[in-house]
């Protein structure tokens, strides 16, 4: 690929910005990428480090490389490069990989949508009863014991209520 810039040398440099929402993608030779600052950062060192920690990372890419999609072929370091999931079955494939991302990203890693208005009261009240369960694990963890006996009551309550609908 030539520079854009000069048109006349190899790119070498891929450079992407975020200007008012809309994506932008330059690619430049080393000359060009230098006069616009955006040389190496390693550049004006004595040896090339780039190529040093370069060598160092083989060894890991390699490993991620070998693990493959079995439906769309991508492998994890496909999706880091994107920034995309290749299929659906690349998050079972890629699970342990994906889970610290999503969690960061999402903040949890199971999804739980909105309730419609119109569903009925045992599945509000066992939604309630999961996230009651769920409130009550972390305040045993924080050792919370009031909040956590408060808790263990409300899920009782839940439970009669949910027996009680079934009858």
């Amino acid at each position: 690929m030539l520079c854009q810039s000069c048109e006349k040398r190899q790119a070498t440099t891929h450079i992407k910005t975020i200007l008012n929402g809309e994506l932008k993608e330059f690619n430049l030779c080393p000359e060009c990428a230098q006069k616009l600052g955006y040389g190496s950062f390693f550049g004006n060192i004595g040896f090339d480090l780039d190529k040093l920690f370069g060598s160092f990372m083989d060894g890991f890419a390699s490993e991620k490389s070998t693990k493959r999609c079995q439906s769309c072929g991508c492998s994890f370091e496909d999706i880091a490069k994107s920034g995309k999931v290749g299929c659906a079955n690349c998050y079972d494939t890629f699970y342990e990989e994906l889970l610290p991302s999503i969690q960061r990203i999402h903040g949890r890693t199971s999804h739980t949508g909105k309730l419609a208005h119109s569903a009925g009261t045992e599945v509000k009240i066992r939604n309630e009863m999961i996230k009651c369960k769920n409130d009550l694990e972390k305040a045993i963890k924080e050792q919370e014991f009031e909040k956590a006996a408060e808790l263990r009551d409300r899920i009782r309550e839940l439970e009669k209520s949910v027996s009680n609908n079934s009858q």
